[in-house]
């Protein structure tokens, strides 16, 4: 059967499995010295590569990944003193089978290299620990096989996943359906040139109206589970995220985040960073009361609120980039869901009668 790639912190939840726009590929930038005796890349890259196999730089080159001063290459290809090497590597470990099955799914735009998808909430994008069927890449592999009867479930075409949002996060992923749309969207989301438009409500009443946090994300020292912003930077990975506030509510705001960079968790993690988790988040403490008063018919509104809306607040509004064969700028949006929509007038309607009080 087909494989793809499982995820690579199986210890994670599902529920926490993903990010809000993780970013699946990294990029390894080697320049070689001036005395350095001619030698085929492959072998080159093994050697100077911790971990890497022979067989998986050869499939990188084939793949077109590795490129020598802006160009891909071949893997009899001989380095030179002082070429540059960039090489694009997915970040998941070989993972489990694909299964094909049967699954509603939500397609805003296809053609033979990209498909962008509106995902649902509940829904997980990948097979990982504990979720081996019943995600949104089971339903694309039955998907392709019913759309061109000449494939089977063996020779699926090779694509896949260049980022991944949440399991509890709504809205638009694009996925690449070839080698070079995997390259190009690889090295887009890299240079951070992909534009990613979230919408999220978040707890509090926010004292700017716009703002950008800059804080390292990473692993939770003591809970490995969950994930913390560093702001020396001494942990985890660079992160940063631009906010605007789009609506007030007193207690809660409606925000746009822009994602300058793509880390597990970054708007979760960044908005509980500045004393706004958002709302209903349960791994980041926004599935209780965080600002306002606490008596019965308050206690009771919020309740009704979580109910309207069982997940945290946070949709994927936007997204564009450019087209990898056609070099077109591309952009996708979509509408906030029914249960973001019903809470956001939930708050609305409260927020009008509060003020509307002699």
């Amino acid at each position: 059967m087909y494989a793809m790639h499982a995820d690579k912190h199986r210890e994670l939840d599902e529920n926490s499995s993903a990010d809000s726009s993780e970013e699946l590929y990294e990029r390894l930038n080697l320049k070689v010295d001036k005395g350095q005796e001619p030698l085929r890349i492959d072998k080159f890259l093994t050697q100077r590569i911790e971990h890497a196999s022979r067989n998986k730089i050869q499939k990188a080159l084939e793949a077109g990944m590795v490129l020598v001063n802006n160009k891909p290459v071949a893997p009899n290809y001989r380095i030179r003193p002082l070429d540059e090497i960039v090489l694009y590597s997915d970040k998941e470990a070989p993972g489990e089978e694909i299964i094909p099955e049967e699954l509603p799914l939500n397609i805003q735009y296809e053609d033979d290299d990209v498909m962008i998808i509106n995902k649902p909430p509940g829904l997980v994008v990948h097979p990982a620990s504990g979720n081996y069927s019943g995600t949104l890449i089971n339903g694309v592999a039955w998907y392709l096989l019913q759309k061109n009867k000449a494939l089977t479930e063996q020779n699926l075409p090779r694509w896949g996943l260049v980022h991944r949002i949440d399991k509890n996060t709504t809205g638009l992923m694009v996925l690449a359906k070839s080698e070079p749309a995997v390259r190009s969207l690889a090295k887009q989301f890299f240079d951070h040139s992909v534009k990613r438009q979230y919408i999220a409500l978040v707890w509090g009443d926010l004292v700017e109206d716009t703002g950008t946090v800059v804080a390292h994300v990473g692993r939770h020292q003591r809970f490995r589970k969950l994930f913390d912003a560093y702001p020396d930077g001494e942990h985890g990975k660079e992160a940063i995220t631009h906010y605007k506030v789009l609506e007030r509510f007193g207690y809660v705001t409606l925000v746009q985040c822009i994602l300058e960079t793509g880390r597990t968790h970054q708007i979760r993690v960044h908005m509980q960073h500045i004393g706004h988790p958002l709302f209903n988040d349960e791994t980041y403490g926004g599935d209780k009361i965080v600002k306002g008063t606490v008596f019965s018919k308050y206690r009771q509104f919020v309740d009704n609120c979580f109910e309207a809306c069982p997940r945290h607040a946070l949709h994927a509004k936007t997204i564009g980039f450019v087209h990898p064969t056609t070099g077109k700028e591309m952009l996708f949006e979509s509408e906030l869901p029914e249960d973001m929509r019903s809470v956001i007038e939930k708050w609305r309607s409260y927020t009008s009668a509060t003020r509307a009080r002699p």
